[in-house]
């Protein structure tokens, strides 16, 4: 047997204090729609899959209606006639986003999705030329930038084992080190077209450093790109005083827009109006006095709105308004104070699991500069820990194959409760397999 379960005393005291805590910092829970339990003793879930989807803010049903309501009542004169005319609706979502990822609202748009995105930013910034054709991505990138990059090699006639280079922590640890990253650019950047790693990995939850990469790319000759999918509404971001070339996000995430929510898109204003980078256009990336005079060449502007293609999808766009509407009023510095006390709760609530035959080891990084509000744990049947974590105990937490379950304490809505829930409760899942 294992010392893992929990005392009654000694839970009821955690819990005692996870109460307490909740009252002298309580979050945002109450703007949001929290999914019943579908087990245990309390009627909500305690829910930490924020970072595949984000729940929905009680503010998104009647702010959709709203447009909605506008297309019934104006038909097509809702494009200039609408509470929030549709001819300029992207534009709503402009300086929020901006503010959110640290840049320019010239530097930034709302359009498709994620690797749309990538696929739009590249055909303009991976150029490969002679010896520097590679591109640099993470050996735990998520597939779909996998599936990207080496698509996007096959496109420029190269062979995708050869030009993606996947770089993998040492031997025995779990996490990239940003000095193998750096260090791999200084040796071998002359060979580099592009840098694309996500921001945060979605694995492990490490924070990558951002600024160091960037500048360590660029310094090679490189063009560095990222995705920052998990960063996004987790961590701070700085895009533009860090020297990002460039940068995509979702928003179904984080950003709590709904599930395939329409996406963001970052360009540094150095490339900004320069003719000479290749592009896709379409409608949408002319400038918006000439759109609708129907000239056949394309003029496009000085900002991000240049990579549009296509007219913004309304509906789609009214859910990441009001959830960057309330990014904009918390504040992501506040938020990031909020993260760091949340999720270093339940990381010492983790910490007191010691199971002796299912080890529970935490992957993330320690050092809390190093990752946002994702702890990932590996432990042997995930899978089935996680259906029982939902079912019996009303915690609701994601899976990645084949051995890791990912908890995401999100500061806007969950709370310490939510923490001691899942400690508490993988503790018992623990001790009652052993």
């Amino acid at each position: 047997m294992t010392t893992t379960k929990l005392t009654t005393e000694g839970a009821g005291a955690e819990e005692a204090q996870a109460r307490r805590l909740d009252r002298a910092d309580p979050g945002s829970r109450d703007l949001f729609h929290i999914p019943p339990a579908d087990g245990g003793r309390y009627p909500e879930a305690a829910y930490f899959a924020g970072n595949s989807l984000g729940l929905q803010p009680r503010a998104t049903r009647g702010e959709l209606l709203d447009d909605l309501d506008d297309w019934a009542r104006l038909g097509v004169e809702g494009h200039l006639e609408g509470r929030r005319p549709w001819l300029p609706y992207h534009e709503l979502l402009t300086g929020p986003a901006a503010r959110l990822v640290g840049a320019l609202p010239a530097e930034t748009v709302v359009m498709n999705s994620l690797t749309v995105n990538l696929h739009l930013l590249m055909v303009s910034f991976y150029r490969p030329r002679g010896a520097r054709v590679r591109i640099v991505v993470e050996d735990s990138a998520f597939p779909s930038d996998s599936y990207a990059v080496r698509s996007q090699a096959r496109f420029h006639g190269l062979d995708p084992d050869q030009a993606v280079v996947r770089l993998r922590p040492r031997p025995g640890e779990d996490v990239l080190r940003a000095e193998d990253v750096t260090g791999f650019l200084a040796d071998q950047g002359h060979t580099v077209a592009l840098v694309m790693l996500g921001g945060v990995n979605y694995l492990t939850g490490q924070f990558m450093d951002i600024p160091a990469i960037t500048a360590a790319g660029r310094a090679a000759g490189a063009v560095v790109g990222w995705d920052l999918a998990h960063a996004v509404g987790n961590v701070p971001l700085r895009l533009h005083d860090w020297g990002v070339d460039f940068a995509a996000w979702c928003s179904y995430k984080y950003l709590n827009s709904g599930p395939g929510a329409l996406a963001g898109a970052y360009v540094h204003e150095r490339h900004l109006g320069d003719r000479g980078i290749p592009r896709f256009e379409g409608w949408w990336s002319t400038e918006p006095a000439t759109r609708f005079l129907m000239d056949p060449v394309s003029r496009p502007p000085a900002t991000a709105d240049a990579w549009q293609v296509s007219n913004p999808p309304i509906f789609s766009m009214a859910p990441v308004r009001t959830s960057l509407d309330l990014f904009d009023k918390a504040g992501m510095d506040t938020l990031r104070e909020r993260s760091l006390r949340l999720t270093g709760h339940l990381e010492t609530l983790l910490g007191r699991i010691t199971p002796t035959t299912r080890p529970v080891t935490v992957i993330t990084p320690r050092d809390p500069r190093q990752r946002g509000c994702q702890l990932s744990l590996r432990v042997a049947g995930a899978s089935e820990i996680a259906r029982r974590l939902r079912h019996r105990h009303g915690v609701i937490a994601d899976v990645r194959e084949p051995d890791v379950i990912r908890l995401a304490p999100v500061p806007l809505y969950s709370t310490y409760h939510d923490c001691w829930r899942a400690a508490d409760a993988l503790a018992r899942e623990v001790a009652e397999d052993a």
